[in-house]
């Protein structure tokens, strides 16, 4: 099989994303970053966030003027108090915190910010239906925040595979009607599972 190579380097990443898994997206044609639970993503070049959702959500938000923006994944809604720091990507109103200052910290302006919403898929049957409390938060926190939402899927009872690109705000998402093996539900269960039982901790962990 013929071996694509990248047609442009590699961008370098902002600091304190070295360790996100990235890659060439042979198929696009574009550098990507492969995010996963708990994690996110900023960049100010052409590069592709790209993330695997079940009952999860991910924010995709950028400066519309200036394609600075990225995206997250997390699986808890805002539960707890932004005055006390934790272990901040686990619950969503740190990811969103997180995922907008590094946009504004990197010359977005807030004015200027549009987001798009994707996951909270009803996937785990056999527990409390995390999806749609996800949805009803990142909802919430948006108006709240006067950011405009400008597309979003979610519900339902399937994963999403999501692409997105912050420079032009172009986004691929696929509906996995049918799964081939259980990775998602097994991954987002234990994820949870793991976060309920984690202690706060002292500082803010980004990754």
């Amino acid at each position: 099989m013929e071996k694509i190579s990248p047609t442009y380097e590699q961008p370098e990443p902002l600091q304190g994303f070295e360790r996100i898994n990235r890659y060439w997206d042979k198929t696009r044609g574009i550098w990507g970053a492969k995010i996963l639970p708990g994690e996110f993503y900023v960049t100010l070049h052409n590069e592709l966030v790209i993330t695997v959702l079940g009952s999860c959500i991910s924010a995709c938000v950028r400066d519309k003027k200036l394609g600075i923006g990225g995206m997250n994944h997390f699986m808890l809604p805002g539960t707890v108090d932004l005055n006390v720091l934790s272990g901040a990507n686990r619950y969503g109103n740190f990811a969103m915190e997180n995922l907008i200052n590094e946009i504004l910290k990197n010359g977005g302006q807030r004015e200027n910010l549009e987001a798009k919403i994707f996951g909270g898929g009803r996937i785990l049957v056999h527990m409390t239906d995390v999806g749609a409390r996800n949805i009803g938060f990142v909802k919430e926190y948006l108006h709240t925040e006067n950011i405009t939402t400008v597309a979003q899927d979610v519900g339902d009872f399937c994963p999403r595979k999501v692409a997105y690109i912050p420079a032009t705000g172009k986004v691929f998402m696929k509906r996995l009607k049918s799964l081939h093996n259980d990775t998602v539900v097994t991954r987002e269960r234990n994820y949870l599972e793991n976060l309920e039982k984690a202690p706060i901790q002292n500082d803010i962990e980004l990754f």
